[in-house]
């Protein structure tokens, strides 16, 4: 599937936490509105290394009157992204996106739950701020629990507290906020939360995620899952990102992330 192309300039790159990046790209104002939940993929403009494009989720999106500016989160694993750390302002960058399928955005919830994992900051970041501005009722509230492995590793606090919404913190050390998991820390608050007026979104590793599905087994609730994978084109084309889900009669088949995702219901996913 073909996908346009979008010439970019990087007018922020800068280190927000340790090991972790923020990139603002200004493109040209033809760009689409991307939806919560989507992705974008990215390269340097002009050279072939990295050879492939990276997948990051959109950590918020904003037009301006000339042109729009959306910004990424990401964090340094390898030499592709190191390469990209290194990145100076004005330093053109192909985008291509918004891909994938985004969030499924409620109109009636009284509760909107939250729940991010490390990197998973990212795309709920952008989603709280959706929501916001088009789905929150004077009824409704959007609550957010931020976890990571540490203070160091916790990031986009600073955003969230901008966000008018209520917002719990855990570490698995304990040197920020509560200590724990942010599944433990979701657990205890679970019963403040009726599941025919609360609808729940969570994005984080796979053990995060798995351990917030066995928790919601046999539930009423509704909870979204932004799955974090590995993608070489970002369109569904080279099938490296499918992960196993169920079908019907105990049947199990394959979805792509990138083209299916990479946004799924929580139990459609086979948690392995």
């Amino acid at each position: 599937m073909k996908k346009n192309v979008y010439i970019g300039d990087i007018f922020k790159n800068e280190e927000v936490a340790q090991d972790c990046f923020l990139m603002s790209v200004a493109l040209h104002s033809s760009f689409p509105d991307p939806q919560p939940g989507q992705f974008v993929m990215l390269r340097i403009s002009g050279i072939s290394e990295p050879f492939l494009a990276r997948p990051f989720s959109i950590y918020s999106f904003q037009r301006e009157r000339a042109f729009c500016r959306i910004d990424l989160l990401y964090q340094v694993v390898g030499k592709g992204t190191q390469i990209l750390a290194g990145l100076i302002k004005a330093t053109q960058v192909e985008i291509i996106g918004p891909l994938g399928n985004g969030f499924d955005i409620p109109q009636s919830y009284v509760n909107l739950v939250l729940i991010a994992g490390g990197m998973g900051v990212a795309p709920l970041s952008f989603l709280a701020e959706d929501l916001q501005k088009k789905a929150c009722s004077a009824s409704s509230k959007v609550y957010i629990y931020l976890g990571a492995k540490n203070s160091e590793a916790l990031i986009g606090v600073d955003k969230i507290k901008k966000i008018s919404c209520t917002a719990a913190i855990c570490t698995d050390d304990g040197s920020k906020g509560e200590k724990g998991f942010v599944t433990q820390l979701f657990q205890k608050d679970l019963k403040n939360y009726k599941p025919e007026n609360t609808s729940i979104f969570a994005c984080g590793p796979k053990e995060m995620l798995k351990a917030l599905a066995r928790i919601l087994r046999g539930t009423k609730y509704s909870c979204q899952v932004s799955l974090e994978e590995r993608m070489a084109c970002g369109v569904g084309a080279c099938l490296g990102c499918a992960v196993p889900v169920k079908q019907a009669k105990s049947a199990i088949g394959y979805k792509r992330v990138c083209a299916d995702g990479p946004v799924f219901d929580i139990n459609e996913i086979v948690w392995k």
